[in-house]
């Protein structure tokens, strides 16, 4: 069961991490003002969220619902880092403690 859980942390990771990945490719899909473009980042975008849905719900059926959505916290954290790192969007400090305190937050429902 210890090692179920290790295996699942790590998808649920990959998932959240999809999830993001998904909502930059939005982000850069509606930024880039081509028709072309936005639907190839979008459609993109549809495919990440939709192979993370399906990680998600294969755990979801195999683990507690407290333990599996305490993760969705992880999309918080990529989705502030793509956005700062790849879009160039201004994080101020207090935003990034935010980014910490969840960070942890996660990790303690992670280890629980």
């Amino acid at each position: 069961m210890k090692n179920d859980k290790l295996l699942f942390a790590v998808l649920l990771l990959g998932s959240t991490l999809l999830g993001s990945v998904g909502q930059l490719l939005f982000k850069m899909g509606v930024d880039s003002g081509m028709i072309y473009t936005i639907a190839l980042y979008v459609m993109g975008g549809v495919i990440a969220y939709g192979i993370a849905t399906v990680v998600y719900l294969y755990i979801l059926g195999r683990s507690h619902l407290i333990w599996t959505y305490g993760f969705v916290g992880f999309s918080y954290i990529f989705t502030t880092i793509f956005a700062y790192f790849i879009l160039g969007e201004s994080v101020g400090p207090l935003r990034w403690l935010g980014v910490m305190v969840i960070a942890l937050g996660t990790a303690l429902i992670g280890i629980s």
